[in-house]
């Protein structure tokens, strides 16, 4: 049990930074290809911070670990706009700027409603083209209409590319070795949480739920927290509500291509599918009212989301 606990930990850690690693290589390899800012922000970097979900959802599938696949993205996505939304606006309350409500928050939750439909009767080889095709639509629009400028997306490429004009042959390596071992520690991660859920009697569906997808929403609430602090208030729900919809979009899909099939968890399919949906119209509703999230709506979100949790181990 202690090895088991041991890789959990070892696997998140070294997922985290793996990640990020092969996040920031990609997006400046992008740059110099000279793609524009906003196919970086949106597609790449997109993608990039979606790598450790969809990596350990796809493993997870593909050992015949469903359950825990599913739960990772429902954990995922309960945690992002509860855990990670709900801390960050405890410490100030966050703006939303108009793009956000009027580009992602509405796809993100069409993106988060049409994987709960799909999942309902388990994913299928179909379920993963409609969810791939949904993510691309919804690519296309956020492209199209930043076109004539999106100061967000500007800005969160200006971080990672950070002013510098990169190595070609550095930034390749940073992130071949962080894919590479962003699958490895992946790996590490759903064995370690496969063998706790079977000697602790857990659920594989609930250990996805809550140990992996928090695991994997790390970088989301260290991120958003900084933020927080700082007062640069403009990437955090934008970051969050397109997080969800790659969540259900890539790694939905992801998913179904790799290990279609049923979800046996009733935990999974009942009260935490149900949470994720009732959790993504009600983040949506507290930042809708007026463009910003107060503390006590964060505060709503993150108890319940406390309170949810031992309702999922049922």
């Amino acid at each position: 049990m202690l090895l088991a606990i041991a890789g959990v930990v070892a696997g998140l850690i070294a997922l985290t930074i793996a990640a990020d690693h092969f996040v920031l290589g990609a997006a400046r390899l992008a740059g110099v290809l000279r793609l524009s800012p906003v196919v970086i922000g949106a597609v790449v970097i997109g993608f990039g911070t979606s790598a450790p979900e969809i990596v350990v959802s796809g493993l997870a599938a593909a050992q015949g670990s469903v359950d825990l696949g599913v739960g990772n993205v429902i954990g995922s996505n309960v945690a992002n706009l509860t855990l990670v939304l709900g801390t960050a606006a405890l410490l100030t309350p966050i703006v939303v700027v108009s793009p956000v409500l009027r580009r992602e928050a509405p796809l993100s939750l069409l993106a988060v409603l049409l994987f709960a439909v799909l999942v309902r009767d388990g994913l299928s080889l179909v379920d993963g083209a409609l969810l791939a095709a949904a993510l691309i639509g919804s690519l296309t629009i956020i492209v199209r209409s930043a076109r004539g400028g999106d100061e967000e997306l500007t800005s969160e490429v200006a971080e990672y590319l950070d002013g510098t004009t990169p190595s070609p042959a550095r930034e390749w390596t940073r992130t071949g070795i962080g894919l590479v071992v962003t699958v490895a520690a992946a790996q590490l991660l759903v064995v370690s949480a496969t063998t706790i859920a079977t000697q602790l009697g857990l659920s594989e569906g609930f250990v996805g739920l809550t140990i992996v997808a928090i695991g994997t929403s790390l970088p989301e609430l260290a991120t958003a927290v900084q933020a927080a602090r700082r007062r640069e208030l403009d990437l955090i729900v934008g970051n969050l509500l397109g997080s969800n919809l790659f969540n259900a979009g890539a790694v939905g899909a992801t998913l179904a291509f790799i290990g279609p099939g049923q979800v046996a968890d009733p935990a999974v399919m009942g009260p935490a599918l149900l949470l994720m949906v009732v959790v993504a119209a009600v983040a949506t509703l507290f930042m809708a009212t007026g463009r910003i999230v107060q503390r006590w709506e964060g505060a709503v979100l993150l108890v319940g989301y406390l309170a949810t949790l031992p309702l999922l181990a049922r």
